[in-house]
């Protein structure tokens, strides 16, 4: 009987045609340069670092378990955005896809959650990053020294994106290695000549579940894994500035997945084997474990050096937030989709970058860094709402495909999952909603906004992007084509010559 089509390849140029774009930009990004900035965007040295000693408070040492659970779902979510990427090789990632697969009102609010929630990303980071750079000079981290130190880390991001791409490619790359000493490295060194602990530590609970059901305090720890499986979308976002990427971002984000997870298993198994108090940070006594650990298993100069591999992999991670936020946005504005898009859609002619939108991309989070010093409880409450934003924003393009695969869409590009499309599509939207529950549920704190924050603030967001759409009617104003995924499929099959092959 007759099978899907055995698809040829375009070159570059010619598949952009057919998606109806002009090739404007140098593609100087190899497959590995393009893993890096998913992998540094990801980022598992500054997720673990930010989430082990809330894990282990909520959790124990079993919460390491979600780093596979979560790893594995988001797999799923890689293979389709594989698929779609392969056929619609082209800037901004959430938007277009979202755009191509069901329609442009639909686009507009997936790509209005996710910009802002790749804005607080990039802040959320750099003000993480701050206290780094604060201990590597020992500085007392006030404030003022939090806001200006943040504002360094954005404006350094900001001048090496503005270099162009063949910069943002190396200091990706440079912050890949980084990453790979910091978290392979260290994980490993640990593990072999600092354990304290056996294995079997990753299956004792060490009584975080009190007098209930051990089940809730480990659904409590799921964000061990949550706040750490993001980023690999953003080898799609810079899809105009790779060679060949139908064909290479696909492996590119798969890689991202796989890579970071075994990293974070390495560097969060390691702290927690070598951690001389357990106890402590368990129960909650230690806040900050992870210093002392480095410390005590590094001394004071092995310490200062892995604040240099950490300052590195955060500026790296910051660059490339913002180098994929600006895509998103030129690609919206491209589309005239966004307030000021002929402004945002300019693409310098020397540096191929599109300047506006990374000047966007630095300068909104730099005011909210400032709203955080006027302010520091606000930092966590942003960061949780842009977790929630773009696990929403993922699933609302996994949404589409599956939607345009009821309606008889096969995917046409070089990467094809072939007949296991369709399971893997339901699989990838059912672990959505999954995360997206449990990142979105509620605290028991007994403080009403804290509580709620996280949805409070994605309910801010929704109401004022729903309240733009249908007061200036962007989608109005825009003529790029929209929901045209078995139209371009077919397209690209008759270019390739495609025929059905029997099996």
């Amino acid at each position: 009987m007759p099978a899907e089509p055995e698809v040829t390849h375009l070159d570059d140029a010619e598949h952009l045609q057919v998606l109806g774009y002009d090739d404007s930009f140098n593609r100087s990004m190899s497959l590995w340069a393009n893993f890096a900035l998913g992998f540094t965007y990801l980022s598992p040295l500054v997720g673990v670092y930010s989430l082990f000693a809330v894990a282990l408070t909520i959790g124990g040492p079993p919460s390491i378990w979600w780093i596979v659970i979560v790893g594995c779902g988001q797999l799923l979510v890689s293979l389709v955005f594989g698929e779609i990427v392969s056929q619609y090789p082209i800037h901004g990632g959430i938007y277009p896809w979202a755009r191509r697969l069901w329609g442009r009102r639909y686009a507009w609010m997936a790509a209005w959650v996710y910009i802002w929630a790749m804005i607080v990303t990039i802040t959320a980071v750099a003000e993480f990053g701050s206290g780094f750079v604060a201990s590597l000079f020992d500085l007392e981290l006030t404030p003022g020294v939090n806001l200006a130190i943040t504002l360094g880390l954005l404006l350094l991001a900001f001048v090496f994106n503005f270099s162009g791409t063949k910069t943002l490619a190396r200091v990706a790359q440079i912050g890949l290695a980084a990453e790979l000493i910091g978290v392979i490295g260290l994980g490993l060194y640990l593990l072999i000549f600092q354990r304290k602990h056996d294995f079997g530590i990753f299956f004792d609970t060490m009584g975080v579940e009190g007098d209930g059901s051990y089940a809730v305090a480990f659904l409590g720890a799921a964000l061990a894994g949550l706040f750490l499986f993001y980023g690999f979308e953003a080898c799609g976002d810079v899809a105009e500035e790779v060679s060949n990427p139908a064909k290479r971002i696909p492996r590119a984000m798969m890689m991202t997945i796989l890579v970071g997870g075994v990293s974070a298993l390495f560097s969060f198994g390691g702290y927690v084997l070598a951690a001389p108090n357990l106890e402590a940070i368990v129960s909650g006594e230690d806040a900050d474990p992870i210093p002392g650990i480095l410390a005590d298993t590094l001394g004071p100069v092995g310490a200062k050096i892995f604040l240099v591999v950490a300052i590195t992999a955060f500026i790296s991670c910051v660059l490339s937030l913002q180098a994929a936020a600006s895509r998103l946005l030129f690609s919206f504005a491209r589309d005239g989709m966004i307030p000021g898009h002929t402004w945002l859609a300019k693409v310098s002619p020397r540096n191929k970058v599109p300047t506006n939108a990374l000047i966007v991309a630095c300068t909104v989070p730099a005011i909210i860094s400032v709203l955080i010093f006027l302010n520091g409880n606000l930092l966590v409450p942003i960061t949780s709402f842009a977790v929630l934003g773009i696990y929403l924003a993922f699933q609302m393009v996994v949404l589409a495909s599956l939607r345009q695969r009821a309606k008889g869409w096969r995917p046409a590009g070089p990467f094809s999952l072939r007949g296991a499309g369709v399971v893997v599509n339901i699989l990838a939207l059912a672990y959505g909603v999954f995360a997206i529950v449990l990142i979105a549920r509620p605290g028991e704190s007994g403080d009403v906004f804290a509580d709620w924050v996280v949805l409070i603030g994605l309910g801010i967001v929704l109401v004022t992007g729903l309240a733009y759409l249908f007061i200036a009617r962007p989608d109005r104003k825009s003529s790029a084509p929209e929901g045209d995924a078995i139209a371009v499929a077919e397209a690209i099959r008759t270019r390739t010559g495609a025929t059905p092959v029997r099996r």
